[in-house]
């Protein structure tokens, strides 16, 4: 540094010298002396500027070592007392876990009844009414922090409106989407959490947009009569059919197949017995009209008001008339085949019956065989699995069997009836025909040998 300085100063002599040379050798040493005087007074004020910034940085230094030491005597002491509230939060937290072992269980049971009810909310038809119910329990089910007071109070709150709802019969405008899936709002009649009905059509909750949807099909005209009924009133007692599952039954009653879907179900013989059974109802109504109507000409012929020539009496009566002077023996015959044929026209068509009665179950025996033959297969292809692939045979073993007997059990009774209806004209005719051919007969003479 020093040297430096020195070469500085010597530069800056030669520059003065150069500039302004000077004259002679005594005034160049003068000239020399000077600035060395005046560099020596220079390095005086430095160094007395050096050991003024020492001692300063000494004293700074020092009031930093006695900064760290107070530094470190209060982390030793924050220390101490970091481990002092270590132990003692330690502690609370002991107690505080067996002060509030039974609140845990507690508030464990309150959340799982908030998640439980949440069900059960979000499934009632009072949602439709009360819109919004769900949050607050969802809310309460999945918060880790302790329900408060409110909270607690919020839940009680929400159970008793749901239990004072369900015994309740409410009316409330909602939209509700109709079987051809179109939105419309409606005059809605609630009765209580079991169903909801409009117009007399029943309504069921479609959970997931808190939305109310027609059923696609009705129960029975009965029950929406009765529907009907409830919705006109205003007070008073009336009977309504209500599903105590929430939907469940109803949704399982208006999948069952109707009549028609059963019919369906039979298949080709089904069909063929009810066309069987056709053809018996025809023959049924056409023999009652004509046994009734003859029945009526005969008596009209018995009791002698009106007499006709239309009706079996009076054919009879004919042939006794033109077989007047026949023999006992020759009319006798001409009455029995005159009455034979009459029970021909009379008894027409109830072999028929007879035939119908026993073809029908046969048929409905075959619907049987072919349905269990076709279950068996689609066992054979496609296991047991899936009971739903069994059902179409099953069905038509059922239903054709079904088919055979509801047919052939009131042809039969039809045929019982009207054979006996029969039988009674004809034994009318048959003692007709006897009173007829004793008043018809010549006297008995006798000649005396």
């Amino acid at each position: 540094m020093n040297r430096m300085l020195l070469l500085m100063l010597l530069l800056g002599v030669l520059s003065e010298a150069i500039a302004e040379p000077p004259n002679s050798l005594d005034e160049l040493l003068d000239q020399v002396r000077q600035d060395r005087l005046l560099e020596q007074d220079h390095n005086v004020e430095r160094e007395r500027r050096f050991l003024a910034d020492r001692n300063h940085q000494r004293a700074g230094l020092a009031e930093v070592q006695a900064q760290q030491d107070r530094a470190e005597e209060r982390a030793e002491g924050l220390r101490s007392e970091f481990e002092q509230n270590e132990d003692k939060l330690s502690s609370l937290g002991e107690q505080l876990k067996e002060r509030t072992g039974d609140m845990n269980t507690l508030f464990a049971a309150v959340r799982q009844i908030a998640a439980d009810a949440r069900n059960t909310v979000a499934n009632s038809l009072v949602s439709v009414q009360l819109p919004g119910r769900t949050a607050f329990l969802d809310q309460l089910a999945q918060d880790r922090r302790p329900p408060t007071i409110g909270d607690l109070e919020g839940l009680w709150m929400l159970l008793l409106e749901e239990m004072n709802e369900s015994g309740k019969i409410s009316r409330f405008k909602a939209p509700v989407i109709t079987a051809n899936g179109e939105q419309r709002e409606r005059q809605i009649t609630r009765i209580g959490t079991f169903n909801a009905i409009s117009q007399g059509h029943y309504l069921k909750l479609l959970a997931e947009a808190d939305k109310l949807v027609e059923l696609a099909r009705q129960p029975s005209p009965r029950l929406q009569a009765m529907a009907r009924d409830l919705e006109r009133s205003s007070e008073g007692i009336h009977a309504v059919a209500i599903d105590p599952s929430r939907g469940a039954i109803l949704g399982l009653m208006v999948q069952s197949p109707d009549l028609l879907e059963r019919i369906q179900q039979g298949g080709i013989i089904g069909y063929l017995i009810l066309a069987l059974g056709g053809v018996g109802l025809l023959i049924v109504i056409e023999r009652y009209a004509v046994l009734v109507w003859i029945g009526h000409k005969v008596r009209r012929q018995l009791s002698g008001h009106g007499p006709s020539t239309n009706n079996p009496l009076a054919r009879i009566e004919n042939i006794v008339r033109k077989g007047e002077n026949l023999q006992k023996e020759n009319l006798a015959a001409q009455l029995d085949e005159g009455v034979a044929e009459e029970a021909h026209r009379l008894q027409r068509g109830l072999p028929t019956l007879t035939i119908l009665a026993a073809v029908t179950p046969l048929l409905g025996l075959l619907g049987t065989v072919t349905g269990m033959i076709e279950t068996f297969q689609t066992i054979t292809l496609f296991g047991t699995g899936d009971p739903k692939l069994m059902s179409g045979g099953i069905s038509q073993a059922l239903v054709t069997t079904q088919l055979g007997l509801a047919v052939a059990i009131p042809v039969l009774l039809m045929h019982s009836f009207l054979n006996g209806r029969a039988n009674r004209l004809i034994e009318t005719l048959d003692q007709q025909s006897t009173v007829l051919l004793t008043e018809s007969a010549p006297p008995l003479v006798i000649v005396d040998g």
